[in-house]
């Protein structure tokens, strides 16, 4: 169980770094909505074009990376969406059980069919360099690739987090779970 705690902690590692850095994009999208916005009103003004297709559809892009990246940094921090009537007054090792369970039928199931299914899509899109159908717009290619990466993301944070379920439920106990225990204590009072 401790080799599969050391895994567990790197992949956890990896998705905080990815999920740190996806929270900047937030102001990258926001500075660049900001700055479409101004542009086209300076643009009708001064009879300049600030912006274009490009800025509009970045703007786009930078919120699908958002998205895409940060759905495993969500999932590693409990914060996905949950109808929890029953699962919130539950012990912890019955929610690891629950949790373990959903984590082994249906988030990976549903990751790898969205891969396998998205696949030739994105395959097609990458063989013709797909680009937008607007004038001056991006390549499109590149960011249906984050697609597959980031349910690849998503399948990797389960695994860490089917790891952590697993060692709850077998009565292991670490440092690094004393921690997670602590922070779900936070995050059930609302801190």
């Amino acid at each position: 169980m401790d080799k599969l705690l050391k895994i567990s902690r790197i992949i956890d590692s990896c998705t905080e770094l990815i999920g740190r850095f996806t929270s900047w994009l937030v102001l990258v999208m926001v500075i660049l909505g900001v700055w479409n916005v101004v542009g086209r009103y300076l643009g009708r003004i001064t009879g300049n074009n600030f912006t274009s297709n490009a800025y509009i559809e970045a703007q786009w892009y930078i919120f699908d990376l958002v998205f895409l990246l940060g759905a495993a940094y969500t999932l590693k921090h409990n914060e996905h969406v949950r109808v929890d009537i029953f699962y919130s007054n539950w012990q912890r090792q019955r929610k690891a059980f629950a949790d373990l369970l959903g984590t082994i039928f249906f988030l990976i199931p549903f990751c790898l069919i969205v891969i396998i299914f998205s696949w030739d899509a994105i395959a097609a899109s990458w063989q013709i360099r797909e680009l937008s159908s607007d004038p001056g717009g991006l390549p499109r290619y590149p960011i249906k690739a984050m697609i597959i990466i980031s349910f690849i993301l998503l399948i990797f944070q389960g695994i860490s987090e089917a790891i952590k379920n697993l060692a709850i439920l077998l009565g292991v106990t670490s440092h690094r779970q004393g921690r997670l225990e602590t922070q779900e204590k936070d995050h059930d009072a609302g801190l």
